[in-house]
Order: structure tokens, then C-alpha cells, then sequence
């Protein structure tokens, strides 16, 4: 049991860390608060003059404001609803008897391990071109003419390349959770005659509820500030089509060289992300004391 004097010594030794982490998170932040209530425009060096909640104000009337919030929210439900029906199909699949299964596994799941930016690179020039890609190649085979994915449909087409890259995530946490379910009762089940819908329905995902809302949380806070797939894909367009939150603040730094509002509006998008996360916590917490 721990002592008074080993407890004081490790809160000692802990402090350092805790003190480096509090200042790594809470400097930046001070600084990007400081900087949302200045004129601070790289165009205008040296003019710096405090306008206290003006860029907050610009940001939030702007029209593209409105546009991003609608672009991040079917985004993030979008891959949402394809990670968590796709996760339980693979899981579905991989729990079964199958010759390979381990290798069959770990193939499902390198997709994960490949970083934003290549994964996104390889959906645009190997599958989603329009004259060499994979999907142009399968619709001229079934006699139709291939699409321009990042232009005719540019936001299905970021929500796929999400998705695909969040689903082998999704696959292994349902899978973790579908191989804890008890065999007896699937066996009782079958014995009384209930068939492979009514199993699912009434056992398994009951069984796996707990697992998902897990999924829905960690994915919902990282797809939040999805940006890698739409700065190599559609540079958040065409127009604003797939201008998220996270893509306009990028804008405004680097297309209006206003820090400013760009400072106001990464406020901002952290605000609304934990609005998002605590109503997504507060779902989970209800889910898991259940």
C-alpha cells in the first residue's frame, strides 16, 4: 500500500511532466486567443491594432461559415454511418472459420496504418481518375461513362476516402467486441429456432452497442478536423463544396494571410468541436451505464 511520503514523492516527480504538458497545450491556445482580437494581416506587417471581438464577428457572418458547418457535419456523418454499418459487416465476416484468417485480418487493417495525405493521393490518381483510375476502368467494362469523382460529386467523394480510412479502425473494435460474445447464447438462440436475422437483431448488436458508441465517439472527434484528404484532393472545391471548418480557417491564413481571422475561427471550431464532444460523451456515458 502506498504511504504518505511515496505518494508525495511520486506527485514530485510527476510535476515536471505535468507542468510541460500544461504549458504545451495552454501557450499556443493563449496565443491563438491574443491573436483573434488583433487587425493582424501578413499583408500589413506592423499594423497590429486590437479590435477585441471583430474577427469572431466577420468570421461567424461570413457566408462560407454556414457552408462549412453543413460540409463538416454530413462529412462527419457520412463516414460516421459508413465506418459503423461497414465495421460490422467486416467484423461479421472475419469472426468466421476462414482459411487465412489471420492474414485476411491484418490485410483489412493496414489500410489504418497508411498515412492521410497517401491514402488520399492513391483514391484520386489510382481509383478516381477519370481516364486511368480503377472506377473509370469498371464502368467503360459495364458500358458506362466514367465519372469526374472530385468534381461531380467532390463531397461523396471525400467522405469515402474518410471512411475507408477510419473503417479498419471501426472493424477491429467490433471485431474485439464480437469475439467476447458467448457462444451459448448463440447456441440457445438457434435452438429455440431463431434464424441469422433474429441472432443479429436480439444478441449481437445489443451485444456490440457498447463497441460502437466507442467508435462514434473517437471517430467524431478526429473527423472533426479532417484536412489532409481535402488540401491533395479538391483544395476544398470546387467552389466551397468540401470547405469544412478546418479548411476555411486554413483559407484564411493562407489565401486572405489574415491571422487574425484565422485565429478567431480556430477559436471558434474548437468551441463547436467540444460542444460536439461533450453531447457525444454525455450519449456514450448513458450508453455504457446501461
Amino acid at each position: 500500500m502506498a504511504t504518505l511520503h511515496t505518494r508525495s514523492a511520486a506527485r514530485v516527480m510527476m510535476t515536471p511532466s505535468v507542468l510541460l504538458l500544461f504549458a504545451w497545450m495552454i501557450v499556443p491556445l493563449a496565443m491563438t486567443i491574443y491573436f483573434s482580437t488583433l487587425n493582424y494581416n501578413l499583408l500589413s506587417p506592423g499594423a497590429h491594432d486590437f479590435i477585441g471581438l471583430l474577427n469572431y464577428e466577420y468570421f461567424v457572418t461570413d457566408p462560407a461559415f454556414l457552408n462549412s458547418l453543413i460540409v463538416t457535419l454530413l462529412l462527419v456523418g457520412g463516414a460516421l454511418i459508413i465506418t459503423v454499418v461497414g465495421g460490422i459487416a467486416l467484423a461479421l465476416l472475419l469472426d468466421q472459420p476462414i482459411f487465412g484468417q489471420g492474414i485476411v485480418r491484418m490485410l483489412v487493417l493496414a489500410p489504418f496504418f497508411v498515412m492521410p495525405t497517401v491514402a488520399a493521393l492513391i483514391w484520386k490518381h489510382m481509383f478516381m481518375n477519370p481516364v486511368n483510375g480503377l472506377l473509370a476502368h469498371l464502368f467503360k467494362f459495364v458500358g458506362l461513362d466514367p465519372l469526374t469523382w472530385l468534381e461531380t460529386v467532390p463531397l461523396f467523394s471525400i467522405v469515402i476516402i474518410v471512411a475507408w480510412q477510419w473503417l479498419p479502425f471501426a472493424t477491429l473494435i467490433l471485431l474485439t467486441a464480437l469475439q467476447s460474445l458467448d457462444e451459448e447464447q448463440k447456441e440457445a438462440a438457434e435452438m429455440d429456432g431463431a434464424g441469422a436475422v433474429s441472432k443479429f437483431i436480439y444478441i449481437i448488436l445489443p451485444h456490440l452497442a457498447r463497441a460502437i458508441t466507442v467508435v462514434i465517439l473517437i471517430e467524431t472527434i478526429f473527423l472533426l478536423s479532417a484536412f489532409a484528404e481535402i488540401l491533395v484532393t479538391t483544395n476544398g472545391g470546387p467552389g466551397t463544396a468540401t470547405t469544412n471548418l478546418t479548411y476555411l480557417v486554413y483559407s484564411q491564413i493562407v489565401l486572405s494571410q489574415d491571422v487574425g481571422g484565422a485565429s478567431a475561427g480556430g477559436i471558434i471550431a474548437v468551441i463547436l468541436a467540444n460542444i460536439v464532444a461533450i453531447f457525444v460523451m454525455r450519449a456514450v456515458g448513458k450508453n455504457l451505464e446501461a
